[in-house]
């Protein structure tokens, strides 16, 4: 189980907390946890990237089918949508 830590308002790196399945507790850094998301990246050859699109590029998703209207600012359904879309077209 984790429990995320708020961070303060003086910049200080929230910490995990997590349960071994030994039963004590451990805390991890936010550098740790960092590190850790990017190794499993790795083991996974996924790559963390920032992309931006533009307002036509989403609207050629509705335009398309691929998107509710009502969804074009929904985060997640744009991203879910995008990555399908990515997956049919370059299917590998």
């Amino acid at each position: 189980m984790a429990l995320r830590g708020a961070s303060s308002a003086g910049g200080r790196a929230s910490v995990t907390t997590k349960r071994n399945k030994a039963g004590p507790l451990r805390s991890s850094s936010a550098a740790a946890l960092r590190m850790r998301r990017h190794r499993e990246r790795r083991r996974k050859a996924m790559r963390r990237m920032t992309i931006e699109l533009r307002e036509t590029e989403v609207l050629a998703l509705i335009r398309k089918g691929l998107l509710k209207a009502d969804a074009r600012n929904n985060l997640q359904a744009v991203k879910k949508t995008f990555y399908g879309f990515l997956d049919r077209t370059l299917d590998s």
